[in-house]
């Protein structure tokens, strides 16, 4: 699960606000569905935002601009056959717009074509002038946050098909439930309603779904494995001499994946660091049992040896061993597939804590530190901590979705349980890609499939499935959209994305791969042949990055990822019509589409 992006905007306003700093600029890949790796120049990047930000106010009852907005690019793509593609923020008068993110989409000479825009009504409130006073808005969010708060910033909120003026307040040191005490809340400027109040991180497990848990009294203690330590590994000879600090080639042995080869920092003869140079520089550190939401408080994984952990809870390093593999796995799954440089696309390391909190039952992607988080387990409930590879691909993708389209759910309950169709998609691309992640790994001790949270020690044998996601009873998701799907829980609705994504890619009936049996049906009866895992990952991520906002809901998604098939493969070719065909097969089809909701 994760907290929606509104803690973020703020951020993203002020590091984008010259069109020239966009530092790893995404480039959209040839027909095979794979974005090259060459970034655009500042001069070519801020060309192409200045036509793109021109078309939006030259096309404003289209992109719904208006006077007093401002428009900051966040991202801009070139695609290779030619189009090209600017994500922007707004503030509207100075001030932020939740909600407000729109995508101008322009030829190759830089003619506007169309726009994907998040908020289909004017984003211009009744009034600018607040009745609250930011002192009033700030003791207001410290008692619903139940924490101190920080400076509140006005903001118009036009996430809920209105626009408001509104407050934006940080609360951190929240004593509510979840480990992370950060939250962000917005508090109506005019009436004082409290218009959201969710939280900073993204927990892999719901609160809803722990209470199943803690009510069928499951305990779960996942199998660990061991595997026979790759020969060609050893560490760095230290015959010649050798200029520190330099790469070195080291072994893990993990809590999950067997014996792992780990790429190190060497920085003196006998001293390593788990920091990996080739990535970026992406480590992991300890975070001593406390709550951090500061990596640079963690403490770093030394040796001399540079051989890590012992594949037992009983060495602190072996849980590092798992996060360190899986998150330069998912880094290297993004790289060779899209040609994506990092989480957000800007060259930086990614970044991780084990040993996060005192019995913390979860794993989060938390983007106030950006870095993923791991508990350790409560010992009760939970026995492991949770640094299995899927769960660190599909944690990480939610960071690829905050720097791309922002998915955020439609309401967080009491509990902090998230609903929407927003949301739910959120959940599914994060399951997606987190497969994905495995596939690319091809670990013989985590056999790819598409399932998630096998390895998790559920009585079920997995937490969800992409083919059948109905088979997971815990947290009740399901097969097909209806119009209840627009409030359903998000891992709960995250089955329909889900399960179109698989028939896209595998087709429908049964079949088995990688020695796990799947069969997946449909929900006309119909017949859907597969194209492949590779055209189906392109399709879905090229409408993540190109074509999806913050408010895309399943038919929205139906509509991206058409966009995204004809980009890449034809509008008139298989891959095209069998995207329609999927999503038909879970009941997204434009003859079922709701009235708009946003």
């Amino acid at each position: 699960m994760r907290g929606p992006h509104i803690r973020g905007l703020a951020v993203a306003v002020a590091v984008t606000t010259a069109a020239t700093g966009l530092a790893g600029t995404a480039f959209a890949g040839p027909a095979t569905g794979t974005d090259g790796a060459t970034a655009s120049t500042d001069a070519g990047a801020a060309s192409v935002v200045t036509a793109a930000r021109a078309a939006a106010f030259a096309h404003a009852s289209a992109t719904g601009v208006t006077r007093g907005d401002e428009l900051r690019a966040q991202d801009v793509m070139i695609d290779p056959e030619g189009a090209r593609h600017v994500r922007f923020i707004r503030t509207h008068q100075g001030m932020p717009v939740l909600g407000g993110d729109l995508v101008v989409h322009l030829s190759h000479g830089l003619a506007y074509t169309g726009v994907t825009r998040a908020a289909d009504q004017s984003v211009r409130p009744a009034t600018t002038r607040a009745r609250l006073t930011a002192g009033q808005a700030e003791a207001k969010a410290a008692a619903v946050g139940k924490g101190d708060a920080g400076t509140a910033h006005l903001v118009v909120d036009a996430r809920d098909g209105g626009a408001a003026l509104a407050y934006q307040i940080p609360v951190t040191d929240s004593s509510t439930a979840e480990a992370v005490g950060t939250r962000t809340v917005v508090i109506d400027a005019v009436t004082g309603k409290v218009r959201s109040n969710t939280p900073d991180s993204d927990e892999f497990l719901s609160p809803k779904l722990l209470d199943t848990l803690r009510e069928r009294g499951e305990t779960l203690d996942p199998a660990t494995a061991t595997g026979v330590q790759p020969t060609s590994l050893t560490a760095a000879a230290a015959s010649r001499a050798v200029h520190y600090p330099v790469t070195a080639s080291g072994t893990g042995t993990s809590l999950f994946v067997g014996k792992v080869p780990l790429t190190t920092t060497r920085t003196a003869r006998t001293s390593y660091l788990l920091k990996d140079p080739t990535r970026w520089g992406t480590e992991t550190r300890d975070a001593k049992g406390k709550e951090l939401e500061n990596f640079a408080q963690g403490k770093k994984f030394t040796t001399t040896t540079n051989k890590w952990g012992n594949g037992a809870v009983s060495h602190r390093d072996s849980a590092a061993v798992d996060a360190q593999y899986g998150i330069t796995k998912t880094l290297d799954f993004y790289k060779k597939t899209f040609g994506r440089k990092g989480i957000a696309n800007n060259g930086k390391a990614a970044r991780g804590m084990v040993h996060f909190g005192n019995k913390v039952a979860n794993a989060f992607w938390d983007s106030t530190c950006g870095c993923m988080l791991y508990g350790d387990g409560d010992g009760d409930m939970f026995k492991k901590p949770l640094v299995v590879l899927d769960v660190t691909g599909h944690e990480l993708t939610h960071g690829v979705v905050d720097a791309t389209a922002k998915l955020e759910p439609t309401r967080v309950d009491a509990d902090g349980n998230q609903y929407g169709e927003a949301g739910s998609l959120n959940e599914s691309l994060a399951d997606i890609f987190g497969s994905n992640v495995e596939f690319s790994a091809n670990n013989a001790k985590n056999p790819p499939n598409y399932l998630i949270g096998e390895k998790l020690g559920l009585a079920q044998k997995f937490l969800r499935r992409l083919d059948h996601p109905s088979l997971d009873k815990l947290e009740g998701t399901i097969d097909y959209w209806s119009p209840q799907t627009y409030d359903a829980e998000v891992h709960a609705g995250s089955g329909v994305s889900s399960h179109a994504y698989y028939l896209l890619a595998e087709g429908s009936g049964r079949k088995t791969i990688g020695g796990f049996a799947y069969d997946s049906p449909t929900y006309d009866g119909s017949t859907v042949t597969g194209i492949g895992r590779t055209k189906a990952t392109a399709i879905f991520y090229r409408a993540l990055t190109r074509y999806m906002v913050s408010t895309t809901d399943f038919h929205d998604a139906r509509t991206a990822t058409l966009k995204a098939a004809a980009d890449l493969y034809g509008a008139s070719s298989t891959a095209y019509k069998t995207v329609d065909l999927a999503w038909a097969a879970v009941n997204v089809t434009v003859a079922n589409a709701p009235a708009a909701r946003h």
